[in-house]
């Protein structure tokens, strides 16, 4: 970094957001909450009844804030490090330097610490007194709350939820020990420094290089702690663990938005963690059971809202009766995860081929022969675009169940399982609405173009789902959808347009999509609007996915196929040099640099345990076929090519 250059991992301010939902979170994969705030969260403390269900309010012993008052000459600065997941407080006067930090501890997952130190400056005197603010309440509108002995001199409190979330299910206990705030801190006159611990158990624009620190901070955080596979990982909501309480950011609860919009990005650099969403599905398969029979359908259907069980918990009943694409969203999930790992044991063992196999009979059981037709419908279905509802055959929530029809025959055959002829048949004799004569996808039957659309939907086909389609109709559909889709809708809508422009090598019209994503980012924290007006869910990580995904998958041209990781760069033209480490591909880590003029492969890292295939770089145009040794590197022209194992056939 220049010498007076911002450091775009530190976000830092004078003073706070008026609006105390944009201030900055600290999170891990346990816990979480916004600082200065009176509550924190614990994954998977849900308290309430199927659509009351939310995540319970736990009294936050670290909302603490620190205050001198009447000091002169007083200044403050906040500041978020995503390096370090810490949020500082410092207060300078003529007599001292003040620090305060919050972070939650990423190893030790079940801890949040807050801190203090003062130091003295080198004329100063006379003891320093700071007073710390820390209105801590013992009491949740969810939790049945009593103290219990101190310990150690720690308090502790525990209690269990009020309500379940189904009759008869489990009602968590939250333990909790933290340090006692004092009212003050002193510095004696002799000190000259002291600290108090309080315990709670890429070269580019320097706005895009900020927002994607802020993005992978926040959506990093929400991960669980790797090489700890036992960790109950309890999915990631549109907000994050810092936020869904009752009556705000959907309540806590897991939608697509995991694992359409944040999983890719997870994927690709973190497989283990990856790999701990797609076993939170698998844990709460008895739930999406319940939720096809009791709606009269086979298999199993995954609820439009989901907690701690897996059955439907969306307060609106039409979501979760018709927003069924969440089904193969969460399949598709599972097929990007095994492309890109081959991780059989997953489907053999793990279960989760009991889960492919019960999406495959619940899409079978849901659809409907058409004899005018020929074909099969899916009736009566809310597209992601949630202005229509009560629609047939939605092309992205066909074109899904299409693509999960093939993916579970594809894994039967892998393991040697029989493949009933009625999933390849359906899928085969599924409608996907398209219109031959206007050259595009109509977003379902009787969709006449111009009608207003509430965020990507049709352009989804593209990618991520790599429906396949000619370039030309993937500009057609590119060019009906992007001016009726309303300006102010969810935030990761303009990222897929940008994706899909970039796939074009359009890459202006791509950037004017993508610099749509910034009227969502706020300041100072780089925290997301889930609505550029500032309405909807805040610390949006599904806004943040989708635009992580327009960088990873755009600008490099990733695409996760059935046998090789594909790449097609299309960079910005103020973006001189791309650099993505750290890339996850059949237990390789790869490192990829990308220049207008030149790109570099290098494997940093082979998989442990007996030799596999090595990788090779394949270059599309040429067929030229580069092979990847640990800890060599290959260059060559920017061109589309390909890094498969080199025993399989690219393209």
């Amino acid at each position: 970094m220049a010498d007076g250059e911002e450091d775009p991992a530190v976000f830092s301010c004078a003073s706070l957001p008026a609006d105390p939902r944009l201030l900055a979170t600290v999170t891990n994969a346990y816990l979480g909450t916004r600082v200065y705030r009176d509550v924190l969260h614990v994954i998977g403390v849900y308290n309430g009844a199927a659509g009351d269900t939310h995540r319970a309010d736990i009294p936050s012993p670290a909302n603490v804030r620190m205050v001198k008052p009447g000091a002169d000459e007083l200044s403050e600065t906040f500041a978020l490090d995503t390096r370090t997941g810490t949020f500082s407080h410092v207060l300078r006067s003529a007599d001292c330097t003040a620090t305060q930090q919050i972070y939650a501890h990423h190893s030790l997952v079940h801890l949040m610490a807050v801190s203090v130190t003062i130091q003295r400056a080198a004329r100063a005197t006379q003891p320093i007194e700071l007073q710390l603010q820390a209105p801590l309440a013992l009491k949740s509108p969810d939790l049945d709350l009593h103290r219990g002995p101190d310990f150690q001199g720690a308090h502790y409190l525990y209690g269990k939820t009020l309500v379940p979330e189904v009759e008869g299910g489990p009602q968590p206990t939250v333990h909790m020990l933290w340090t006692p705030v004092p009212p003050a801190v002193t510095l004696r006159a002799a000190e000259r420094e002291r600290t108090w611990h309080f315990l709670t158990a890429l070269r580019g624009p320097p706005r895009l290089r900020r927002a994607l620190r802020g993005a992978l901070y926040y959506v990093l955080s929400a991960l669980p702690p790797l090489g700890e596979p036992a960790f109950p990982f309890r999915g990631i909501s549109p907000g994050g663990l810092s936020n869904g309480g009752q009556g705000e950011d959907y309540w806590g609860h897991v939608f697509w938005d995991q694992d359409t919009w944040i999983f890719p990005n997870i994927l690709l650099f973190y497989p283990e963690a990856a790999r701990a969403i797609l076993e939170y599905r698998i844990r709460t398969l008895g739930g999406a059971f319940r939720n096809a029979q009791e709606q009269g359908y086979e298999g199993a259907k995954f609820p439009w809202e989901s907690a701690a069980t897996g059955q439907e918990v969306c307060p609106e009943e039409i979501y979760g009766a018709q927003e069924i694409h969440v089904t193969g969203d969460v399949l598709m999930a599972f097929e990007q995860y095994y492309h890109t790992t081959q991780d059989q044991k997953l489907f053999r063992e793990d279960g989760g081929w009991t889960l492919v196999d019960a999406v495959a009979r619940y899409w079978c059981s849901r659809m409907e022969w058409d004899e005018q037709e020929r074909c099969y419908h899916i009736k009566g279905v809310m597209p992601p675009d949630e202005y229509h509802y009560q629609v047939d055959n939605s092309v992205y929530t066909n074109a899904l169940a299409r693509r999960s029809l093939y993916f579970a025959a594809d894994v039967a055959r892998d393991l040697s399982i029989p493949v009933p002829e009625e999933w390849v048949e359906r899928a085969e004799q599924l409608k996907v609405p398209f219109d031959a004569e206007r050259k595009y996808h109509p977003e379902y039957d009787g969709y006449s173009p111009g009608e207003p659309v509430k965020q990507a939907d049709v352009v989804l086909l593209g990618f991520p789902l790599m429906y396949p389609m000619s370039a030309e109709v993937r500009r057609n559909d590119l060019e009906t959808y992007e001016p009726v889709t309303v300006w102010d809708g969810p935030a990761m809508t303009w990222s897929m347009f940008a994706v899909g422009w970039l796939e074009l090598k359009e890459v202006q019209r791509a950037q004017s999509q993508l610099d749509k994503c910034f009227s969502n980012i706020t300041e100072p924290f780089q925290i997301w609007v889930e609505n550029s007006d500032g309405s909807g869910a805040v610390n949006f990580l599904t806004g943040m996915g989708g635009f992580l995904q327009a960088v990873l998958f755009g600008y490099t041209g990733f695409r996760i196929t059935k046998r090789s990781l594909r790449f097609d760069p299309a960079c910005p033209n103020d973006i001189d040099k791309l650099k993505v480490a750290g890339v996850s591909y059949m237990g390789n880590k790869l490192n990829f640099t990308i220049t207008k003029e030149k790109m570099k492969i290098k494997v940093t890292e082979r998989p442990p345990g007996p030799p596999a295939s090595p990788l090779e770089a394949v270059l599309e145009g040429s067929g030229q076929r580069l092979p990847l040794r640990e800890g060599q590197s290959v260059s060559f022209p920017t061109a589309a090519g390909c890094i498969r194992s080199s025993s399989a056939e690219a393209f």
